[in-house]
């Protein structure tokens, strides 16, 4: 049987995009060492310019590692950004593609051909291979974005959006709850329009709807809010739902109101703080955000309400971004650019303010009793089975070690319930007590 390598980059919405691919190529065996691969294939992520290194830097190390005769192949975002170029210069890639052709990749590969569709890949009726868990699996919602952040280039190589059908979306839902999946984390760039480009305003208020309704669904959460299309109605639904976790991910990216209108982000500072503190009422809740620290023309007493801001509100996870001049992008176009000295300063500063607040929402889990889904092998030590609690995302929210339970022969992939005991770091300490 032929080998396949596959390293998938970026975000979470390119794991789903890779579970495609994996699925076209099950007549191969998958192969972590890339020296013994036929096939070695890299997703790539062209969002920022750290992104884009990262892809480029994958493709010359698999090159260097790869045997004799086999073939590479780049995917993604970055290919599709860059087409041109790419194929005109990358002389170690054997064949291209980009964003449209995941569930032709098998075509691709065995007719040697690039391949680059027109229409951004929608995610239908295909067989997934999921990946990293027996449990949780990534939905994704929507491809492209009909937002106009000044800093953004997704809009640009993926096109306007485009949902799929919220049947389609039931059908996939039911069929990987048959496989055993009961935690699900629904995704998109822009998840709160879900179906606005059919005329649905509140397409995510249907989609909890129908999700409640599905037998064997016991936790579901939705990730990458945007803030002006996430309604009341639609933060309400979700406190209200007995599936749906109270984790709100709305990437903000500032607080000034003449710099959220200079990133042409529509909503403005009271809107954003009207939102986080519906949010914050919720029982049980979890808010995760994003800023962008060194957007052209932040000035210092801008950069100083950001400070101040994400000191007085209490986020439970923060991602910083150092702006990324990207071509194709208003922010581009704009004077004022930013020094990566004034930027790095910045972001030190605020990074200590955000340190600060997840460590206290750390320690605010010490005491009580949570429900964790058991992943394996903890990162720390062979002798801890690694958890999350079911509240969180996958991955990208901290690990709970499980030092010791009450419940004898512990399974990865199902859920206990647990006492956290102590806080290490990003690390919660915790201790079995009964079965979830």
């Amino acid at each position: 049987m032929k080998k396949l390598h596959l390293v998938s980059l970026g975000c979470n919405k390119n794991l789903v995009d890779s579970e495609v691919m994996l699925g076209k190529l099950q007549a191969y065996e998958m192969c972590d060492d890339p020296s013994q691969a036929d096939v070695l294939i890299v997703n790539t992520c062209g969002f920022i310019g750290p992104a884009k290194e990262e892809s480029l830097n994958t493709i010359f190390s698999l090159h260097e590692a790869r045997k004799k005769g086999s073939v590479l192949v780049m995917a993604g975002c970055l290919t599709e950004r860059y087409k041109e170029d790419l194929t005109k210069e990358l002389k170690e890639v054997d064949l291209f593609t980009g964003v449209g052709d995941y569930d032709k990749i098998d075509e691709i590969i065995a007719l040697r051909q690039n391949r680059f569709s027109p229409a951004t890949y929608l995610l239908n009726e295909e067989e997934r291979v999921i990946t990293g868990s027996n449990a949780h699996a990534y939905v994704k919602l929507s491809e492209g974005c009909n937002q106009a952040c000044s800093f953004c280039a997704i809009p640009g190589f993926k096109g306007k959006l485009h949902s799929r059908t919220l049947e389609s979306l039931i059908k996939e839902v039911k069929a990987l709850v048959a496989k055993g999946f009961y935690d699900f984390s629904f995704i998109s760039q822009d998840s709160s329009s879900f179906l606005r480009d059919v005329g649905e305003k509140e397409g995510l208020i249907k989609l909890i709807d129908a999700v409640e309704q599905i037998e064997g669904v016991k936790s579901a959460r939705i990730l990458y809010l945007y803030p002006t299309t996430t309604s009341n109605a639609l933060i309400e639904r979700i406190i209200a739902s007995p599936l749906f976790h109270n984790y709100f991910d709305m990437p903000i990216q500032h607080i000034s109101d003449s710099m959220l209108k200079r990133m042409k982000r529509g909503a403005g500072r009271e809107r954003i703080i009207e939102q986080l503190e519906l949010m914050k009422k919720a029982p049980n809740s979890f808010i995760r955000t994003s800023f962008i620290v060194g957007h052209p023309g932040e000035s210092d007493a801008e950069f100083k309400e950001l400070l101040d801001f994400a000191k007085a509100f209490d986020f439970d996870r923060v991602n910083i971004f150092a702006y990324s001049d990207e071509e194709d992008t208003s922010a581009y176009e704009m004077d004022e650019k930013i020094d990566t000295k004034t930027i790095n300063k910045r972001i030190k500063q605020l990074d200590k303010i955000v340190q600060t607040k997840t460590k206290k929402s750390f320690e605010n889990e010490i005491g009580k009793e949570v429900i964790i889904l058991v992943e394996g092998e903890s990162s720390e030590h062979e002798y801890f089975m690694g958890a999350r609690e079911l509240l969180w995302a996958p991955s990208i929210d901290g690990e709970v070690l499980v030092n010791d339970s009450d419940v004898a022969n512990i399974e990865v992939g199902k859920c206990y319930r647990a006492t956290i005991s102590e806080c290490a770091g990003n690390q919660l300490i915790a201790t079995i007590t009964t079965v979830a």
